[in-house]
């Protein structure tokens, strides 16, 4: 029996994500089967790509029905946290609902660029079973176009031209825009506390 389940939206870089799970000595299943996921002691939802194409690929999959219903642990990364939200601006997509709020194009600037793509650091962290030992100030690895704004969910911000929710959290669903598995260090806390979140 794995220990988590990651959901194949589509996207690249699960071989990266797995690797780092096993690294925790995790056993980890790739699979878009919709009764694994639903029977799956935690779920992570990752995602590199387009929003369309992965809300498109969860819906063939009868995976838009099973992912809100979900009473275990799951973790949304970078394209994945956006899918938990209600819609995001990238081809006004509608996607999960399960987090209210939307998200946005980062706003590009001569010293901005977009994607946003490098290290950068956790502001304003909220006391969270997912970010014990984390503390404000850490660098953790950013590679996206979009990204929520802070609202009531948000446990940590980061800054690129204005605040942004670098993690949030309802319920049982949280979520990363940054990628814990290319985020050294830090990263390999986050995933460690997820393995051990109720």
């Amino acid at each position: 029996m794995e220990d988590v389940v990651i959901v194949d939206s589509g996207g690249a870089n699960l071989a990266s994500l797995q690797f780092a799970l096993e690294r925790l000595k995790a056993r980890t299943r790739i699979t878009s089967d919709a009764a694994a996921v639903a029977a799956a002691p935690r779920v992570i939802l990752p995602g590199v790509g387009a929003a369309s194409h992965a809300m498109q690929r969860l819906q063939e999959c009868g995976l838009t029905s099973v992912l809100p219903t979900l009473t275990c642990p799951v973790l949304g990364i970078c394209l994945g946290m956006q899918l938990l939200y209600d819609r995001t601006d990238e081809g006004r997509v509608a996607c999960l609902g399960i987090i209210p709020g939307a998200a946005h194009r980062l706003k590009v600037a001569p010293a901005r660029p977009v994607p946003h793509m490098g290290w950068n650091q956790l502001l304003a962290l909220q006391d969270d079973p997912l970010l014990a030992g984390v503390t404000a100030g850490e660098f953790v690895y950013f590679v996206h176009s979009f990204a929520v704004p802070v609202t009531a969910a948000t446990l940590a911000t980061a800054e690129y031209g204005a605040p942004m929710s670098a993690v949030a959290r309802r319920r049982n669903f949280w979520c990363t825009q940054f990628h814990p598995e290319r985020s050294a260090g830090v990263g390999s806390r986050i995933l460690q506390n997820f393995l051990t979140v109720n």
